[in-house]
């Protein structure tokens, strides 16, 4: 069972929906005691870093979750925002992140030399830096939807499964034993999002 974890950011039911497609169990997870049935965790997020830090930290789930997944190793997976707060902090905000990865959320350099918009939105290509099994049988030249202006710079190199450039090349796709992140959003990247999230309902 994966639970989809509904602390009032992001779209949960898009991912039940997908999963329900797969014939794979997925239910939105509400409170602490829905959280004793699942075997895998999708924690989503938009908007900013500390709104969505907030949330969680108020939402009566967090000491659970860091349970399950540091002391019982239950898979997670973080998905825009939900990505970014598995780090230890964010440019973006005061609140300290999860600390899952180390690394530091940072903002995307606009100036005379840099002149790419923000926020990044829009397709991008993913590019895969390891044969990882969450990032098996995608395409060579992947294409997913991003929606972000702050990018995971992570400290260790090893953690980078995938990367995405918009302007330079940043993580886009992160690891750490059973803790794993996704900038881009693969409940709205069709054919390649769906496969991405099957893969990890198989892990």
């Amino acid at each position: 069972m994966i639970g989809v974890v509904d602390y009032g950011v992001g779209n949960v039911k898009a991912f039940v929906n997908i999963y329900k497609r797969l014939n794979i169990k997925c239910q939105i997870v509400n409170c602490e005691k829905e959280l004793h049935s699942v075997e895998k965790l999708i924690l989503p997020g938009v908007g900013s870093f500390d709104y969505a830090m907030s949330k969680l930290n108020s939402s009566g789930l967090k000491e659970s979750i860091i349970e399950l997944v540091m002391n019982d190793k239950v898979p997670i997976l973080g998905v825009c925002v939900g990505m970014q707060m598995l780090l230890n902090s964010s440019e973006e905000g005061e609140l300290e992140g999860l600390g899952w990865i180390s690394g530091v959320v940072k903002k995307f350099i606009v100036n005379d030399l840099h002149k790419l918009p923000l926020p990044h939105m829009g397709w991008n290509v993913v590019s895969k830096m390891s044969n990882h099994q969450i990032l098996s049988n995608l395409e060579t030249q992947a294409r997913f939807y991003f929606l972000h202006s702050y990018y995971a710079d992570c400290d260790d190199q090893q953690n980078v499964l995938a990367m995405a450039n918009y302007q330079d090349d940043y993580a886009c796709i992160v690891n750490k034993e059973n803790i794993y992140g996704m900038q881009c959003h693969p409940e709205k990247s069709h054919h390649n999002g769906v496969q991405f999230l099957k893969n990890f309902g198989e892990l």
